[in-house]
């Protein structure tokens, strides 16, 4: 069967691509290695919809921006799933971005599009969620978003497949043979192998984007990139004040708190990793540096026995010199001039899935509706 676009990966960013293009009326196909879709790094986020207040730091206000609008869009689209919720940042006498720069940051995220900001008064401090008071200078409130990043995901599948897509899992990619007016793409699922022609291609793999390149022929030069392991932990408890924005003791990088399924998760981490992206798991040593910023913040301390589960996914970000956490987080969509039809997406955030959606399709001509 002759197809319009094949999109492989059923993640977030394969889910939103697979969705616009049904939408538009082409005939799609997706291929998803796991059983179900979101099983993969977009089920191993932080679930937050947020415009990303720290890149603000490294000046990504093009970014900032562009999530924000998209963090719009879902607290309409999807209003049983994306709920505005407090954030809190607490600033002590230790923190290294102190009051001035937190009004700052929040003042420009305001203008940026995402939305007021207060200082909880002193008196209320006792009431967010056993916070440490000695020491503590300042609380800031504003808010951001909250998900189940795999529902979404799942609702986007889904959303494509009534819109005509065609969705298989447990489906692993052989080769494709690419060239300016289409791609031969060779698979195999539980039915056996499979060949399909694709006026286009969509490689949409997270972590595995560059193992997929390898499998298309003639060779597209992959982007140089590195994996950064990105792992949460999940304790008993409850938060009834929202989330906590924090920065940790450690190295100052932001670690949030956060409810989750009647538990509270602490995450994320930043490690360079190497290896099989499958087989990602979290290391004691990012278990005990988030225990220790929980610790180093809350009144009820825990320990290691304490922690009921933890994940790790991870980032596609470019390779540099720099610390991950300054590195660009800007959507990277890689392709070759001689074959304008296959497009590789690099990185990209859970939350402007949409927007990073329509510029592929855009780059591969699919943006108009398919000609009747």
């Amino acid at each position: 069967m002759n197809y319009d676009l094949t999109v492989i990966g059923a993640g977030i960013h394969g889910a939103a691509v697979a969705k616009a293009a049904a939408e538009r009326g082409y005939r799609v196909l997706v291929l998803e290695q796991y059983g179900g879709p979101g099983l993969g790094t977009s089920s191993k986020s932080s679930k937050l919809i947020h415009g990303g207040l720290r890149y603000l730091e490294s000046g990504q206000f093009r970014l900032v921006r562009e999530c924000l609008n998209e963090r719009r869009r879902l607290l309409q689209e999807q209003p049983d799933l994306v709920k505005l919720v407090p954030f809190h940042i607490p600033v002590y006498r230790h923190t290294r971005r102190g009051p001035w720069l937190i009004t700052a940051g929040l003042s420009l995220y305001a203008l940026l599009g995402g939305g007021g900001f207060n200082r909880v008064a002193q008196r209320d401090w006792p009431q967010l969620d056993g916070l440490k008071t000695t020491g503590l200078r300042q609380v800031f409130r504003y808010r951001d978003a909250q998900t189940d990043d795999r529902q979404l995901t799942a609702r986007i599948v889904e959303a494509a497949q009534t819109l005509g897509a065609e969705v298989h899992f447990n489906a692993t990619l052989d080769a494709a043979q690419c060239h300016a007016d289409g791609c031969q793409v060779h698979f195999k699922t539980n039915a056996g192998p499979q060949s399909v022609r694709t006026r286009n291609l969509v490689n949409a793999t997270g972590p595995w984007v560059n193992t997929v390149l390898e499998k298309i022929t003639p060779r597209i030069t992959p982007l140089s990139i590195e994996l950064v392991q990105g792992t949460h932990i999940v304790v008993p408890g409850t938060l009834e004040r929202g989330i906590y924005y924090l920065e940790a003791p450690q190295d100052q990088r932001a670690v949030f708190v956060i409810p989750w399924q009647n538990n509270i998760m602490i995450g994320t981490t930043e490690t360079p990793y190497q290896g099989n992206p499958a087989k990602v798991k979290p290391l004691e040593s990012e278990i005990h540096y988030l225990l220790e910023t929980w610790n180093h913040y809350f009144e009820h301390a825990l320990e290691r026995r304490d922690v009921v589960d933890s994940f790790a996914g991870l980032r596609v970000l470019p390779a540099g010199d720099r610390n991950p956490f300054h590195r660009s987080r800007d959507t990277l969509l890689h392709g070759d001039k001689q074959r304008p039809n296959v497009v590789s997406i690099y990185g990209g955030k859970l939350t402007s899935h949409h927007h990073t959606a329509l510029r592929v399709l855009s780059d591969i001509g699919l943006l108009q509706k398919r000609p009747s």
